[in-house]
């Protein structure tokens, strides 16, 4: 919401009672000059009786869009209406509510009540969500409207059964049958697949590697969001780290961009083209903290999220970890030029700040670099992901590590459902 809903919250508290208003607070039903003993009591249409409280009308009237200024001069217009009465009826309650309001009270979208299902598992129960269900679906490689529709399809079929607890196997197999029916059994599968590996044995990591502008964070952050992945981290927040540590004396490598790192270093002989020769002097510098990033999520059995120019195929021994993790390395590229540059000059306008310009005059020298990670990536048999969308690109992300997890897990989906 807007600013409006940071007061109501601050409003509620005891101690953060509205000044000028003789120090009450929106939780209390009294008037400024009533007591507690003299409190409206709100008879329901189930006969329970409730004292009338301004603060629950105010959280009311709120989530069907009212904003909070409205609605907290609503409520206290119906405590003084009310005062006195001993007792009023939930629907004269209401009419006197519409009174004040009208039939449209606000331009805000109303905030929607949550259903009362709750889903039972192993750890307790917890309020059912077709937000949180819909975001899970989400590791099925499934377009964010379509996992909604799913989850809305699943969440009307429990109401119209008058549910009040689904099981967590048992949501679990409702959402395998509407994919089943709905996609078919691959992608229904693929759901399955991830649900079995959100608390592994051994945890998922996904390397993005790519040069500077190929959108690998934005990609990463979609990733990461739709598998529900909370660590993720970029080899710029560790070459930064590494900076704070190491000065540009003791190791000049970390100091400059990966595009300029040839202009600032001597030539080590990694390649002939001193471009790659100082990109590489770098990346092998900062795989230093690439491997222990690895090694700590390892440690804490953590599944994460990884991207970074400094991610080259071949650098990193992957294979030291196969008994350990599971390691999916991809390369991130944006294969059409022109689109490249557009892309570039678009960023220098918006991000002046940043000397964004400076992309756009080394552009020769990052295509070098993407040039040269995807020749890598092909040598080291690492998939390549053309980003033209982010949304397009996290979908085949998603379905490259499920589909391989899917492949390699042994899975016996009969135990799954």
């Amino acid at each position: 919401m807007s600013g409006h809903e940071g007061s109501a919250k601050s409003q509620t508290s005891d101690s953060a009672a509205p000044k000028g208003r003789s120090g009450d607070s929106l939780g209390e039903a009294s008037s400024p000059a009533e007591t507690s003993d003299q409190r409206v009591l709100v008879v329901e249409e189930s006969g329970v009786v409730r004292p009338y409280m301004r603060g629950i009308m105010v959280h009311s009237l709120m989530a069907r869009g009212v904003g909070f200024d409205e609605a907290y001069a609503t409520a206290q217009s119906v405590a003084y209406r009310i005062e006195g009465r001993g007792t009023i009826e939930r629907v004269e309650l209401s009419k006197i509510v519409q009174e004040i309001i009208g039939d449209d009270p606000a331009s805000e979208p109303p905030i929607p009540i949550p259903i009362t299902l709750e889903v039972a598992g192993n750890r307790g129960s917890t309020h059912f969500s077709k937000g949180t269900l819909s975001q899970s679906l989400l590791a099925a490689s499934l377009d964010p409207d379509d996992a909604f529709e799913v989850a809305r399809q699943i969440e009307t079929g429990l109401i119209l059964q008058g549910r009040e607890e689904v099981t967590q196997s048992e949501l679990r197999r409702l959402a395998y049958d509407a994919l089943l029916n709905r996609f078919g059994e691959r992608v229904a599968e693929r759901y399955l697949v991830w649900r079995e590996f959100e608390e592994p044995d051994k945890p998922v990591i996904i390397l993005l590697g790519g040069t500077a502008g190929v959108g690998k964070t934005s990609l990463a952050l979609a990733v990461a969001q739709r598998l529900g992945v909370s660590r993720m981290l970029s080899t710029d927040s560790i070459r930064h780290i590494m900076r704070i540590m190491l000065s540009a004396d003791l190791v000049p490598a970390i100091h400059v961009s990966s595009f300029d790192a040839y202009r600032e270093l001597p030539a080590l002989g990694h390649e002939d083209d001193p471009v790659i020769d100082g990109f590489l002097s770098q990346a092998s510098t900062v795989s230093v903290g690439v491997r222990a990033m690895l090694d700590r999520a390892i440690e804490e059995n953590t599944s994460l999220v990884l991207d970074g120019v400094a991610l080259v195929p071949g650098l990193i021994d992957l294979t030291e970890y196969a008994d350990r993790a599971h390691v999916f390395f991809l390369m991130v590229a944006r294969l059409d030029e022109m689109a490249f540059e557009t892309q570039f000059e678009a960023r220098a306008r918006r991000q002046r700040a940043r000397d964004a310009a400076r992309y756009v005059e080394r552009l020769e020298e990052i295509l070098k670099i993407q040039q040269y990670l995807l020749e890598q990536a092909e040598r080291n048999n690492i998939p390549i992901v053309d980003n033209v969308t982010v949304d397009g690109s996290a979908l085949l992300v998603i379905r490259h590590v499920v589909e391989s997890l899917r492949t390699d897990g042994g899975i016996d989906f009969a135990d799954l459902v």
